[in-house]
């Protein structure tokens, strides 16, 4: 499994770089800065209904709502001004549900003033926002806000009551586990400090339901970002100097569980070019839903091509033309999501009832094989040992 790398003097406690990101958004939530974001096409039938002050202060990188479902239930991100929210309330519907998630006061500000306006010219009411640090989506800030509010910290004792007031989030988190169907951001994840980047892929993949989505838009770079720049609070919250290197990027959906990382967007030209160093936008899908047992159903795949072989995130290679043998999981991950079109799927000609299935060994390299590390399936393993009919057809296009 690949694993980020970051420079150590680029994990710095990440203090100054926060508030350096909440004072420019602050700022931006009451007059555009034209300089936090990239021209982005987005679909106009959503955005006749947003009021004119949440469209021009729209700070983002590209459109993860494209990605979005009907019924689903979609969590933003660093949702800012709450443009991206009031897109996917449109698309999901009012079976749907959306979440925003800011940490920046007057964000929030801007975005609740318009829920009722927008609601009313949609037809339906799906979309709360809630204060809080995208790294951290267990503690709702508003609510220790509120605590605080009546239990002023002047003593060492009342730290202690404070930890003891947040610890009830563990139970009941803000964004439950398992809750989400989508996870979106729009150019944030590149503002959260170098040191809690872990912590952040791990929320999003503990929110979201097993089958569920990630789908990021963010700011990537070709190098990696020297420390000089990585230590400027300017260059920051500009999404510039936290911008992960393209690769390391993926790396991190991989490291926190995902499967079937792709980058569906990328940016042609650059962004942004500073000292040498590419700066431009990329979306990426990640899927989560790969952990789980391995039961034996005789079930096989075979990939299509056009390349020779591919290897999937567990570590199993798919010869071009080969009947693969694999586990019922594999073999339903594989018949969805992102694969769906790349693979011939077998079933069995006489099904084994998931009760009554073996366990099967995913670990590679397989079993034994006609190609090296490759598990195939003996086509009579799908049709049985004593199959033997003779089916003649006649009078179709074929004949």
């Amino acid at each position: 499994m690949s694993t980020i790398t970051l420079d150590a003097d680029k994990a710095k406690p990440s203090l100054h770089v926060e508030g350096a990101v909440k004072d420019r958004y602050a700022a931006a939530s009451h007059e555009a800065e034209p300089a936090l974001c990239c021209p982005i096409d987005y679909d106009p039938q959503f955005l006749t209904v947003l009021p004119e002050e949440i469209l021009e202060r729209d700070y983002g990188c590209g459109d993860p709502s494209k990605y979005v479902r009907e019924g689903d239930v979609v969590l933003d991100l660093g949702s800012g001004g709450g443009k991206i929210c009031y897109i996917a309330s449109q698309i999901v519907g009012p079976e749907g549900r959306v979440i925003g998630v800011d940490m920046t006061d007057d964000m929030l500000d801007l975005a609740r003033r318009h829920r009722d306006t927008v609601s009313e010219r949609v037809g339906w009411n799906n979309v709360s926002f809630h204060k809080g640090k995208i790294q951290d989506l267990r503690v709702d800030l508003e609510q220790v806000e509120g605590w605080l509010s009546q239990n002023p910290i002047t003593t060492v004792e009342g730290l202690a009551e404070l930890d003891a007031f947040k610890s009830k989030f563990d139970a009941a988190p803000m964004i439950p586990d398992g809750s989400v169907d989508v996870v979106v951001s729009n150019c944030v994840l590149n503002l959260v400090g170098a040191e809690d980047r872990r912590q952040l892929f791990a929320e999003i993949f503990r929110v979201l339901k097993k089958g569920g989505r990630a789908a990021i838009s963010d700011i990537v770079s070709d190098e990696t970002v020297p420390a000089h720049m990585a230590d400027d609070p300017h260059l920051w919250s500009g999404c510039i100097s936290g911008a992960m290197r393209e690769d390391e990027f993926l790396a991190a959906f991989e490291d926190a569980g995902f499967h079937g990382v792709e980058i569906s967007v990328f940016q042609d030209e650059p962004w942004q070019t500073v000292q040498g160093i590419e700066f431009r936008s990329v979306t990426v899908q990640a899927w989560k839903g790969k952990q789980g047992a391995c039961w034996e159903r005789n079930q096989a795949v075979i990939y299509k091509g056009p390349f020779k072989s591919c290897l999937d995130d567990d570590g199993h290679t798919y010869p071009r033309g080969a009947r693969v043998a694999v586990c019922d999981k594999t073999f339903n991950l594989l018949k969805s999501g992102p694969y769906a079109e790349s693979f011939v799927y077998v079933e069995p000609l006489e099904p084994i009832a998931l009760e009554d299935a073996k366990p099967f060994d995913c670990s590679p390299p397989a079993r034994s094989s006609s190609a090296p590390g490759v598990a195939t399936r003996d086509p009579r393993d799908s049709k049985g040992q004593d199959y033997d009919a003779t089916i003649e057809v006649c009078g179709t296009d074929c004949c």
